[in-house]
């Protein structure tokens, strides 16, 4: 039984999160720059198996797709053509920064911690990842 990965895919960073082999709960891994994502995600999948992809997407208000999709999509064709066998899910990723952010403060992480922005990219994705996982056993 595989994990699922999930991506918080900005252009300085990736925040990285995945599942347990249960598919139950999100767990924050790490972030990477992005020029190294593919070769991360060949050591990691190297390591364990991972059955699906989870993508946050950043949609608009109007649920139109941000101007964003120009550095992600072109990931997402380079991800397929690499590992033409795991499937990539899509995953509205509207305030989860603000939910990050959030999320640091009500778990009483110090200012400093807070300030960084990678703790931030990577409990990002794990809010992708979660978001995923709820939607997915409804």
């Amino acid at each position: 039984m595989g994990r699922i990965l999930a991506i918080d895919y900005g252009r300085k960073r990736v925040g990285i999160a995945v599942s347990d082999p249960m598919k139950m709960i999100a767990n924050g891994l790490t972030t990477v720059h992005p020029k190294d994502l593919i070769e991360f995600l060949k050591d990691y999948f190297n390591k364990e198996k991972v059955d699906t992809l989870v993508v946050g997407y950043p949609r608009k208000m109007n649920n139109q797709a941000s101007e964003a999709v120009n550095y992600i999509n072109p990931f997402l064709k380079k991800f397929k053509k690499e590992f033409p066998d795991i499937p990539v899910q899509l995953e509205d990723e509207r305030f989860t920064s603000k939910m990050a952010q959030q999320a640091m403060i009500d778990g009483g992480m110090k200012k400093g911690e807070r300030q960084k922005k990678e703790n931030i990219d990577r409990i990002s994705a794990t809010i992708i990842l979660q978001s995923y996982l709820q939607h997915k056993t409804i």
